[in-house]
């Protein structure tokens, strides 16, 4: 596959036009918005670069090829002669999810499923149904298209997080909600809520500039396109100097030793500070105002909601009395909760699924 090929990169719901923006910041220079994440057209270097960079992407797909089937027997003589050398090593097994709808004569996934597999088989590949690499395939309006998911694990598994508390957010939504609330990467953050560390890992990663890829693997290791020594020079890294630092805290001291490890795995150590206190103990750190950003307790995740009207009380007062010039964003499940604090939140975005429900994120300009 010399030419440019599709390239998916997939998003959260309800962010998809903060992944665009990133795609562009990291140099993906003709990044289309779309349903779902963000598309654009590249090379298998493009696809290595997107999964090491980008850091609110869930997975990277690279559309290989498609053709179009009518019924059965058309798939199956198609799919003998599809080019899968170009992307397949024999030795490596694959797994196939194929998904159909109802305007494409081939509506069966599970028949599709099956002469996929046997093309394969038959032109000397490994099928497993718990192979690390998937092939995907969507059939829509009679065109089957072919994807690859180059990820494997899905981005948010960065490599270097062991540690996670309850209801943990993930990574790759973290660095997609800092983003929401206008950070730069210029600026402390601080969440009084931390868990584990996530906020505050992303934010010192970005301002450190840290590839969120760089300690883990790829899907697209195991392919035939694979070239180790470009993937070496792509990998290379050099941390930048930040004069900002980074700050967690949180009522559980377990919390608080999770996040600690996790920044030391993470190599951010050294920028950040966590720290055992309830939230009415919370003080604005020295220097320039920055971001409180929180993922506080939410009655569908943790507790009785009745009990924690008096939590983001408490939340809103600290933060209006002692941080004043810091914006503010909260995610959570009911503005019920968000009105509690009494903050002046900007009207809020779309709703973003988390945990098996949907948050929205409130924030606010400088307090």
């Amino acid at each position: 596959m010399s030419q440019p090929f599709e390239i998916f990169m997939t998003a959260t719901p309800g962010l998809e036009r903060a992944l665009h923006a990133e795609a562009l910041e990291n140099g993906f220079a003709d990044a289309q918005l779309t349903m779902g994440g963000v598309m654009l057209m590249g090379s298998w270097e493009d696809v290595w670069r997107a999964n090491l960079t980008m850091r609110g992407a869930s997975r990277v797909l690279a559309r290989i090829g498609s053709f179009m089937a009518f019924h059965l027997a058309q798939l199956d003589k198609r799919a003998h002669k599809f080019p899968w050398a170009e992307t397949l090593r024999q030795d490596v097994p694959v797994r196939v999810e194929v998904t159909t709808n109802k305007k494409s004569k081939i509506y069966h996934a599970g028949a599709a499923t099956q002469r996929i597999e046997t093309a394969l088989r038959e032109n000397g590949y490994q099928i497993s149904a718990d192979a690390a690499l998937a092939l995907k395939v969507r059939i829509d309006d009679n065109r089957v298209t072919i994807s690859i998911d180059t990820s494997g694990d899905s981005l948010h598994k960065r490599g270097h997080k062991e540690a996670v508390n309850k209801a943990p957010m993930r990574e790759t939504l973290a660095s997609l909600f800092l983003r929401e609330c206008g950070y730069t990467a210029d600026e402390p953050v601080l969440d009084p809520m931390c868990g584990s560390g996530t906020f505050v890992i992303e934010a010192a990663e970005m301002a450190a500039g840290l590839h969120p890829g760089r300690t883990r693997h790829f899907a697209f290791e195991q392919l035939a396109s694979f070239d180790a020594d470009a993937w070496a020079t792509i990998r290379q890294n050099s941390p930048r100097a930040t004069s900002h630092h980074f700050y967690g805290s949180d009522r559980d001291a377990g919390a608080i030793r999770m996040s600690r490890a996790n920044a030391d795995r993470a190599g951010v150590f050294q920028l950040t500070t966590f720290e055992t206190l309830a939230v009415s103990d919370l003080q604005r750190p020295d220097g320039p105002p920055g971001l409180v950003i929180c993922n506080p307790p939410y009655g569908g995740r943790i507790g009785n909601p009745k009990l924690l009207f008096g939590l983001y009380a408490n939340l809103g007062k600290v933060l209006q009395d002692r941080f004043k010039g810091w914006r503010v964003g909260i995610i959570t499940s009911d503005a019920g909760f968000a009105n509690a604090t009494g903050l002046p939140f900007k009207p809020k975005g779309a709703p973003v699924p988390h945990g098996g429900i949907k948050v929205w994120l409130f924030q606010t300009g400088p307090l």
